[in-house]
């Protein structure tokens, strides 16, 4: 047993492999398990995402523009709407290849995209077309920059463009006298403001995340570096002018998948991920290994569902999803 597994209770590994969830198949055996892509058994999971499981049923419900639910809400329709659709379908590993997905992505570039900044926004400019201007959020841009990463758009001029707005335009301020101003500074008081959303900072992270590092431009990995230490400065979820308190009770709450909103196991697997296990990350990583069962599982707690189209897991019970992304970061952070 290597030494991360000594931080279990239980091994769920077995339970992981299972067919019912070809997403967290796959990412087992490929992440936990160490196997190859070239691998026969890896190959069968990977194409099994796309004909049994949430993705087949969440896609089986697009309409034939690329949307999902009412075209016209496709963020304000939550959790249902096609803004949301994606970041479900990026989560599950979803082919970025499928006409499906990408008739999906371009309904977003298209409509949500603001042509001036790249940013993305809540709504359409009906009359010039694209993202409202002064609706474009800094979480939103994260969001769908990472989603559309995942779906194989890096190297897109658009994206390029989302991207250069996160590098541009993402804050990290933590309670200053006098915040910025101007657009987009002046247009939410709860993405910016004197203390930078904690929630921007995570989701612009994780869409940077999904880049390459051989690729990172100077800008990238200025921004990676201030979102990582504006994160450890607040040692994952704590208060950084009071490191006794807890920032958010719910980010102790796990959920997948996670929209809008973070959770600290969300953020060490972006931290992990990027190779930080940086000792102002332990306390979070504790509250992680304090959460599993006896057989090394770990409950869904915080979800979405009844107003997904498509409930993924039960609230309350152990979660395949929550259990790997708990496994990940716990390999990752004591190997």
């Amino acid at each position: 047993m290597s030494d991360w597994k000594q931080l279990l209770l239980g091994d769920p590994t077995g339970w992981l492999l299972e067919e019912d969830n070809p997403s967290v198949r796959y990412l087992t055996l490929v992440d936990i398990l160490g196997r190859p892509e070239t691998v026969p058994e890896v190959k069968q999971a990977r194409a099994a995402i796309m004909r049994t499981g949430v993705a087949p049923r969440v896609l089986a419900q697009q309409n034939p523009d690329g949307s999902w639910d009412r075209p016209d809400r496709p963020y304000h329709a939550k959790y249902r709407g096609t803004v949301w659709q994606l970041i479900i379908l990026a989560g599950l590993l979803a082919e970025g290849d499928d006409e499906r997905v990408r008739r999906g992505c371009e309904f977003v570039l298209e409509r949500l995209q603001d042509r001036s900044s790249g940013g993305f926004a809540m709504n359409q400019a009906v009359r010039a077309g694209g993202g409202r201007h002064r609706e474009v959020l800094p979480c939103l841009t994260g969001n769908l920059a990472w989603a559309l990463l995942r779906f194989g758009y890096g190297g897109d001029p658009r994206v390029e463009r989302a991207i250069g707005w996160l590098v541009r335009y993402q804050r990290f301020d933590d309670g200053v006298v006098d915040p910025p101003t101007g657009w987009p500074y002046d247009t939410y008081e709860m993405c910016w403001g004197r203390h930078t959303c904690h929630m921007g900072v995570v989701k612009a992270l994780k869409a940077l995340a999904e880049i390459p590092a051989s690729e990172w431009s100077r800008g990238v990995r200025r921004t990676i570096d201030q979102s990582v230490e504006y994160l450890l400065r607040h040692h994952i979820h704590k208060r950084s002018h009071d490191l006794a308190k807890v920032s958010k009770p719910g980010w102790r709450r796990f959920g997948f998948p996670r929209m809008w909103q973070t959770d600290i196991l969300e953020i060490l697997g972006i931290l992990t991920r990027l190779g930080y296990r940086d000792e102002r990350m332990r306390e979070a990583v504790d509250v992680v290994i304090s959460k599993q069962d006896a057989d090394g599982r770990w409950k869904l707690a915080d979800t979405f569902n009844g107003k997904f189209l498509v409930d993924i897991e039960e609230k309350g019970a152990p979660s395949k999803w929550i259990t790997l992304h708990a496994l990940r970061v716990l390999k990752a952070w004591a190997t």
